[in-house]
Protein backbone atom coordinates (compact mmCIF):
# COMPACT_ATOMS: atom_id res chain seq x y z
CA UNK A 1 0.00 0.00 0.00
CA UNK A 2 1.17 3.50 -0.78
CA UNK A 3 2.62 5.24 2.30
CA UNK A 4 0.97 8.58 1.47
CA UNK A 5 -2.41 6.91 1.25
CA UNK A 6 -1.90 5.34 4.64
CA UNK A 7 -1.00 8.71 6.16
CA UNK A 8 -4.11 10.32 4.76
CA UNK A 9 -6.26 7.50 6.12
CA UNK A 10 -4.74 7.84 9.55
CA UNK A 11 -5.48 11.59 9.79
CA UNK A 12 -8.64 12.40 11.76
CA UNK A 13 -11.48 13.95 9.72
CA UNK A 14 -11.87 17.72 10.27
CA UNK A 15 -15.20 18.59 11.88
CA UNK A 16 -17.73 20.61 9.80
CA UNK A 17 -17.23 24.33 10.43
CA UNK A 18 -20.25 26.20 11.95
CA UNK A 19 -21.30 29.89 12.02
CA UNK A 20 -19.54 32.26 14.34
CA UNK A 21 -21.44 34.67 16.60
CA UNK A 22 -20.45 37.63 14.44
CA UNK A 23 -21.78 35.92 11.32
CA UNK A 24 -25.06 35.16 13.06
CA UNK A 25 -25.46 38.75 14.24
CA UNK A 26 -24.69 40.04 10.75
CA UNK A 27 -27.29 37.72 9.19
CA UNK A 28 -29.94 38.78 11.71
CA UNK A 29 -29.18 42.47 11.06
CA UNK A 30 -29.52 41.99 7.30
CA UNK A 31 -32.80 40.12 7.77
CA UNK A 32 -34.11 42.89 10.03
CA UNK A 33 -33.27 45.54 7.41
CA UNK A 34 -35.08 43.52 4.73
CA UNK A 35 -38.15 43.08 6.95
CA UNK A 36 -38.26 46.80 7.75
CA UNK A 37 -38.06 47.67 4.05
CA UNK A 38 -40.84 45.20 3.24
CA UNK A 39 -43.04 46.54 6.08
CA UNK A 40 -42.54 50.13 4.91
CA UNK A 41 -43.44 49.13 1.37
CA UNK A 42 -46.59 47.30 2.50
CA UNK A 43 -47.60 50.28 4.66
CA UNK A 44 -47.16 52.68 1.75
CA UNK A 45 -49.26 50.47 -0.53
CA UNK A 46 -52.00 50.09 2.10
CA UNK A 47 -52.07 53.84 2.81
CA UNK A 48 -52.21 54.63 -0.90
CA UNK A 49 -55.08 52.17 -1.33
CA UNK A 50 -57.00 53.69 1.59
CA UNK A 51 -56.54 57.23 0.27
CA UNK A 52 -57.59 56.18 -3.23
CA UNK A 53 -60.73 54.48 -1.91
CA UNK A 54 -61.54 57.46 0.32
CA UNK A 55 -61.15 59.87 -2.58
CA UNK A 56 -63.29 57.63 -4.78
CA UNK A 57 -66.10 57.58 -2.19
CA UNK A 58 -65.87 61.35 -1.67
CA UNK A 59 -66.01 61.89 -5.42
CA UNK A 60 -69.01 59.58 -5.72
CA UNK A 61 -70.80 61.35 -2.86
CA UNK A 62 -70.14 64.79 -4.38
CA UNK A 63 -71.43 63.76 -7.78
CA UNK A 64 -74.53 62.19 -6.23
CA UNK A 65 -75.31 65.36 -4.24
CA UNK A 66 -74.82 67.55 -7.29
CA UNK A 67 -77.03 65.28 -9.40
CA UNK A 68 -79.82 65.33 -6.80
CA UNK A 69 -79.71 69.12 -6.41
CA UNK A 70 -79.65 69.55 -10.18
CA UNK A 71 -82.70 67.30 -10.66
CA UNK A 72 -84.74 69.07 -8.00
CA UNK A 73 -83.81 72.59 -9.09
CA UNK A 74 -84.61 71.70 -12.69
CA UNK A 75 -88.08 70.62 -11.54
CA UNK A 76 -88.90 74.01 -9.99
CA UNK A 77 -92.62 74.70 -10.39
CA UNK A 78 -94.02 77.58 -12.41
CA UNK A 79 -96.85 76.73 -14.75
CA UNK A 80 -100.30 78.22 -15.46
CA UNK A 81 -101.62 74.87 -16.68
CA UNK A 82 -101.64 73.22 -13.26
CA UNK A 83 -102.17 75.03 -9.93
CA UNK A 84 -98.82 75.11 -8.21
CA UNK A 85 -97.03 76.57 -5.24
CA UNK A 86 -94.27 78.77 -6.64
CA UNK A 87 -91.40 78.88 -4.18
CA UNK A 88 -87.78 79.52 -4.97
CA UNK A 89 -85.65 81.02 -2.21
CA UNK A 90 -81.89 81.15 -2.59
CA UNK A 91 -79.91 82.82 0.17
CA UNK A 92 -76.31 83.84 -0.40
CA UNK A 93 -74.56 83.69 2.95
CA UNK A 94 -71.17 82.94 4.50
CA UNK A 95 -70.00 80.78 7.39
CA UNK A 96 -66.50 81.44 8.73
CA UNK A 97 -65.72 83.44 5.62
CA UNK A 98 -66.65 80.79 3.04
CA UNK A 99 -69.79 80.60 0.86
CA UNK A 100 -72.44 78.49 2.58
CA UNK A 101 -75.56 79.16 0.54
CA UNK A 102 -78.99 77.70 1.28
CA UNK A 103 -81.90 77.08 -1.03
CA UNK A 104 -85.58 76.08 -0.79
CA UNK A 105 -87.54 75.20 -3.89
CA UNK A 106 -90.94 73.79 -4.74
CA UNK A 107 -90.20 71.00 -7.18
CA UNK A 108 -91.90 68.28 -9.19
CA UNK A 109 -88.88 66.00 -8.87
CA UNK A 110 -88.26 65.52 -5.14
CA UNK A 111 -86.05 62.62 -4.13
CA UNK A 112 -85.72 61.43 -7.74
CA UNK A 113 -89.37 60.33 -7.92
CA UNK A 114 -90.95 61.15 -11.24
CA UNK A 115 -94.46 60.10 -12.17
CA UNK A 116 -94.90 57.85 -15.18
CA UNK A 117 -97.56 60.18 -16.53
CA UNK A 118 -98.37 63.84 -15.92
CA UNK A 119 -96.72 65.52 -12.93
CA UNK A 120 -95.57 63.99 -9.69
CA UNK A 121 -96.77 65.64 -6.44
CA UNK A 122 -95.09 68.91 -5.55
CA UNK A 123 -92.61 68.89 -2.71
CA UNK A 124 -90.60 71.66 -1.09
CA UNK A 125 -86.97 70.65 -0.62
CA UNK A 126 -84.39 72.68 1.27
CA UNK A 127 -80.62 72.48 1.46
CA UNK A 128 -78.71 74.19 4.26
CA UNK A 129 -75.26 74.15 5.83
CA UNK A 130 -74.12 74.22 9.46
CA UNK A 131 -70.60 74.08 10.94
CA UNK A 132 -69.25 70.61 11.69
CA UNK A 133 -68.50 70.58 15.44
CA UNK A 134 -66.15 67.62 15.05
CA UNK A 135 -63.92 69.07 12.34
CA UNK A 136 -62.85 72.70 12.08
CA UNK A 137 -63.44 74.17 8.64
CA UNK A 138 -65.92 71.52 7.52
CA UNK A 139 -69.64 72.09 7.02
CA UNK A 140 -72.59 69.70 7.30
CA UNK A 141 -74.97 69.69 4.33
CA UNK A 142 -78.55 68.83 5.31
CA UNK A 143 -81.69 68.29 3.25
CA UNK A 144 -85.32 68.56 4.36
CA UNK A 145 -88.52 67.88 2.47
CA UNK A 146 -92.19 68.70 2.97
CA UNK A 147 -95.37 68.75 0.93
CA UNK A 148 -95.90 71.86 -1.15
CA UNK A 149 -99.57 71.10 -1.77
CA UNK A 150 -100.75 71.89 1.75
CA UNK A 151 -100.03 75.03 3.71
CA UNK A 152 -97.70 74.44 6.63
CA UNK A 153 -97.05 70.82 5.73
CA UNK A 154 -94.99 68.74 8.13
CA UNK A 155 -91.38 68.54 7.01
CA UNK A 156 -89.26 65.43 7.27
CA UNK A 157 -86.36 65.19 9.69
CA UNK A 158 -83.17 66.69 8.24
CA UNK A 159 -81.02 64.21 6.37
CA UNK A 160 -77.25 64.68 6.46
CA UNK A 161 -75.94 64.36 2.93
CA UNK A 162 -72.30 65.15 3.74
CA UNK A 163 -70.25 66.32 6.70
CA UNK A 164 -67.11 67.30 4.78
CA UNK A 165 -68.36 70.25 2.72
CA UNK A 166 -65.91 73.15 2.43
CA UNK A 167 -68.16 75.57 0.57
CA UNK A 168 -71.36 75.76 -1.45
CA UNK A 169 -72.10 78.69 -3.71
CA UNK A 170 -75.12 79.07 -5.98
CA UNK A 171 -75.85 81.90 -8.39
CA UNK A 172 -79.06 82.72 -10.26
CA UNK A 173 -79.51 84.06 -13.79
CA UNK A 174 -82.60 86.18 -14.51
CA UNK A 175 -81.95 86.58 -18.23
CA UNK A 176 -79.75 89.67 -17.87
CA UNK A 177 -77.33 89.09 -15.03
CA UNK A 178 -76.23 86.66 -12.35
CA UNK A 179 -77.10 87.24 -8.70
CA UNK A 180 -76.15 85.61 -5.40
CA UNK A 181 -79.71 85.36 -4.06
CA UNK A 182 -83.27 84.80 -5.27
CA UNK A 183 -86.68 85.37 -3.69
CA UNK A 184 -89.74 84.33 -5.68
CA UNK A 185 -92.04 86.18 -3.25
CA UNK A 186 -90.72 89.52 -4.51
CA UNK A 187 -91.18 88.76 -8.21
CA UNK A 188 -94.16 88.92 -10.54
CA UNK A 189 -95.97 85.78 -11.77
CA UNK A 190 -94.16 84.21 -14.68
CA UNK A 191 -90.80 85.50 -13.52
CA UNK A 192 -90.58 83.87 -10.11
CA UNK A 193 -87.92 81.28 -10.89
CA UNK A 194 -84.54 81.90 -12.53
CA UNK A 195 -83.64 80.87 -16.03
CA UNK A 196 -80.48 79.12 -14.88
CA UNK A 197 -78.67 78.26 -11.66
CA UNK A 198 -74.96 77.63 -11.23
CA UNK A 199 -73.77 75.35 -8.42
CA UNK A 200 -70.22 75.19 -7.07
CA UNK A 201 -69.60 72.58 -4.39
CA UNK A 202 -66.23 72.02 -2.67
CA UNK A 203 -65.68 68.94 -0.49
CA UNK A 204 -62.74 67.71 1.55
CA UNK A 205 -61.02 64.49 0.51
CA UNK A 206 -58.13 62.35 1.83
CA UNK A 207 -54.57 63.65 1.52
CA UNK A 208 -55.82 67.19 1.90
CA UNK A 209 -56.85 67.39 -1.73
CA UNK A 210 -60.17 69.17 -2.17
CA UNK A 211 -62.77 67.96 -4.64
CA UNK A 212 -64.61 70.59 -6.64
CA UNK A 213 -67.88 70.04 -8.44
CA UNK A 214 -69.67 72.58 -10.58
CA UNK A 215 -72.57 72.68 -13.02
CA UNK A 216 -75.21 74.94 -14.50
CA UNK A 217 -78.89 74.01 -14.47
CA UNK A 218 -81.45 75.28 -16.96
CA UNK A 219 -85.01 75.53 -15.58
CA UNK A 220 -87.61 74.47 -18.18
CA UNK A 221 -90.47 76.30 -16.41
CA UNK A 222 -88.62 79.60 -16.09
CA UNK A 223 -90.41 80.99 -19.15
CA UNK A 224 -94.14 80.41 -18.71
CA UNK A 225 -96.93 81.49 -20.99
CA UNK A 226 -99.54 83.43 -19.02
Amino acid sequence: MNISAMVRRARPQRMARGFTLIEMMLAVAILAVILVMMASSFHAVAASKMHAEGRMWADRAGRSILWQMTSEIRGAVQTPAVPSHVMFHGVGQFIAGVPANSISVSTLDAAHRRALASFSPEEIVSYSLTPNPDHHGWLILQRTQQSGLTYGGVSTAPIVLADNVLSLRMRYFDGNQWGDSWNSDLLSPGNQIPIAVSINLDMAAPNGRDLRFSTQVMLPMSIAIW
